[in-house]
């Protein structure tokens, strides 16, 4: 029983709702966070970011997919990298293969178009983990992740990570001095203050651009107005 209650959330959490359902009220909501961020930087565009969380299980990864796709709808040319290098989840949600990824261009001398893939979304493609490696903060903060970036940047507009939780691993705050700025998701009812806390203090500790946080999960009680506007 527990088992089957388990899969139906995880197939309900991985729901592309800003591409199935761009009319819903979540999908505006998405779009709300992709102009605010567009707000957060006023002397540049912003090209690269990443998404994290505090602890597992907070809807980082269904986030930042949501948050590529609407940012591909505005017509930017959108790259989704899964840099979640311990436990990858891009090639579930988009059910694309991870033969090849991220893991690949930074021990090999592969470009980035050739290990990209198109996505079933106009402008997004996408970059899966790869082969899972035993040295991930290595790898990603390593001269050669530097290199994807400058290399991802002549092909796309915007480059978008999904990395691991902040508390749990320092993956993050390797790859978010290399990065324009860090989206923090936090869950409500789910994600403790002191960890929200501890989180942004640990993204402060390397230099981050922290752009702003997401409450996902809100109840939509709350927020009825939404349905007006989004039916």
């Amino acid at each position: 029983m527990a088992r089957k209650k388990n899969i139906a959330l995880n197939t309900r959490a991985r729901r592309l709702i800003a591409d199935e359902n761009p009319k819903s009220p979540i999908a505006e909501q998405f779009r709300t966070i992709r102009t605010n961020l567009q707000f957060t930087t006023v002397d540049h565009d912003l090209e690269t970011m990443l998404v994290t969380s505090a602890s597992p299980s907070e809807g980082k990864s269904i986030t930042t997919a949501n948050t590529a796709v609407v940012f591909a709808q505005q017509g930017k040319k959108v790259l989704l990298v899964d840099a979640d290098l311990r436990k990858p989840t891009i090639h579930y949600t988009f059910r694309i293969g991870n033969t090849k990824g991220l893991s690949n261009y930074l021990v090999s001398e592969q470009a980035v178009t050739d290990l990209a893939t198109n996505s079933e979304v106009k402008n997004l493609d996408l970059l899966p983990c790869g082969p899972i490696p035993p040295n991930p903060s290595e790898l990603l903060g390593s001269q050669k992740m530097k290199a994807f970036i400058e290399e991802a940047k002549k092909t796309y507009d915007m480059i978008i990570f999904d990395t691991p939780p902040v508390l749990a691993v320092t993956d993050s705050q390797v790859l978010s001095s290399f990065v324009d700025g860090v989206l923090l998701v936090v869950r409500s009812k789910q994600t403790e203050k002191e960890a929200a806390v501890k989180a942004k203090e640990h993204l402060q500790q390397s230099n981050a651009n922290l752009l702003g946080a997401v409450l996902n999960d809100q109840d939509l009680k709350s927020s009825n107005y939404y349905y007006y506007y989004g039916q």
